[in-house]
């Protein structure tokens, strides 16, 4: 397998660094879309296009056994980044780049679809592969795409992301909890603006603001068990147009992760609770507005240590890491929530060069992580179908 993708490997660097330089936004990738369906036509998959009502596609492999079915995933969505690289592929958009590494997902999916479908006659099974619109912007394409039922035939699903904090050379996963549920919140605070110097007429709508930011970090630190993570930020406060004026109102904008599906709906609660108390404390009136966004990423443990193994034959023991739970949320959940499956990290920073981070102006990977995910995938996608037809047949002679 290694020699097929040192053979592709230069088309594989080829479809990123296009991707890199014509990047597409959430529910506009178009023309990614079009390039994925035409690639996948061209190795002689089934294809389908606009899958989820959006810009998914799917390509089915039949390898020349009848057996189970495994789903590979990608994300193809690029963020409203200015591209500040110095490099010959930098982004040809203004304002829209590839900082988070799908185009780097996707181009390895289309290298594992191109050597899978030379390996056909060697798979005991279907292949799926999804190439998924809108991963950064909820609701997102994962939830529109189970919607249709994709994966109403898949006995399992993979997926990777290339990891920039982590090196070349290095695969992280674990079993259970990895990445947060990721929702957001808005606090409406309606005062009683008037004149800076005659405070004592207005309800100041920022000093009220000023009390909820503090006491918001209240909840995880004194109203959560402290064994279950959570993170409460506020990132945004909107009020006032002067340095004289009071004004009648103030909006606080923040993000909630959580892992646990309890916890979760507990903070809702005492978000509410705090914004109403505190509101009422000072005579002005608090609305909260609550999204759930994408559930938490939790890897079912049977696949889990099915691409552990396998990454142990890629990268070696020294490479392979037992992740801790992350923050970053993502909704490859809503696929794991219908079907057994595991997600993981393969890391793509280089030491030697400066590659910024994710959701970074300068993010950048190192290309040849690649070829590790190429690896990764394909075999993992190999085993499972062997794994799973072993299992099958072996119930059969049972019974």
């Amino acid at each position: 397998m290694k020699q097929m993708i040192e053979k592709v490997y230069p088309k594989i660097v080829g479809i990123r660094r296009h991707l890199h330089q014509h990047p597409e936004l959430s529910y506009q990738e178009e023309q990614t879309a079009a390039l994925v369906a035409k690639h996948l036509a061209d190795l002689g998959l089934e294809v389908r296009t606009r899958v989820g009502g959006l810009h998914g596609v799917t390509g089915f492999l039949q390898g020349s056994k009848l057996g189970p079915t495994v789903a590979l995933r990608a994300d193809m969505d690029a963020l409203p980044i200015e591209d500040a690289k110095d490099s010959v592929y930098r982004s040809t958009v203004p304002g829209v780049m590839h900082a988070c590494g799908h185009d780097g997902h996707t181009a390895t999916l289309l290298g594992v679809a191109e050597i899978l479908s030379q390996m056909k006659d060697e798979l005991e099974g279907q292949v799926l592969f999804i190439f998924q619109p809108a991963e950064e912007l909820p609701p997102g394409g994962a939830i529109a795409m189970v919607q249709e039922g994709i994966v109403d035939q898949v006995d399992g699903i993979f997926a990777l992301h290339l990891w920039a904090t982590s090196p070349t050379g290095t695969i992280g996963t674990r079993s259970g909890e990895l990445m947060a549920a990721a929702d957001n919140f808005t606090i409406e605070i309606q005062g009683k603006g008037g004149h800076a110097g005659i405070p004592h007429q207005c309800i100041d709508p920022i000093v009220i603001a000023s009390h909820l930011v503090i006491q918001l970090q209240s909840i995880v630190s004194r109203q959560i068990d402290p064994q279950k993570a959570a993170v409460i930020s506020v990132c945004k406060i909107e009020a006032g147009d002067s340095h004289n004026v009071i004004p009648d109102s103030c909006r606080i904008l923040g993000t909630v992760r959580t892992f646990d599906v309890d916890v979760r709906d507990s903070i809702v609660v005492k978000l509410d609770q705090m914004c109403q108390g505190i509101g009422k404390s000072f005579g002005a009136e608090c609305k909260l507005t609550y999204v759930n966004g994408y559930p938490a990423v939790i890897n079912h443990p049977e696949p889990t240590e099915l691409v552990r193994s396998v990454a142990l034959d890629v990268v070696g023991h020294q490479g392979v890491i037992e992740t801790e739970p992350i923050a970053p949320g993502e909704d490859f959940s809503y696929f794991l929530q219908k079907v057994p499956g595991a997600f993981c990290f393969v890391g793509c920073g280089n030491p030697e060069q400066y590659l910024g981070s994710h959701h970074h102006p300068h993010f950048d990977l190192d290309e040849e992580s690649m070829k590790i995910g190429m690896e990764l995938l394909a075999t993992v996608a190999l085993r499972f179908l062997q794994k799973e037809r072993s299992r099958a047949e072996l119930a059969e002679c049972m019974e």
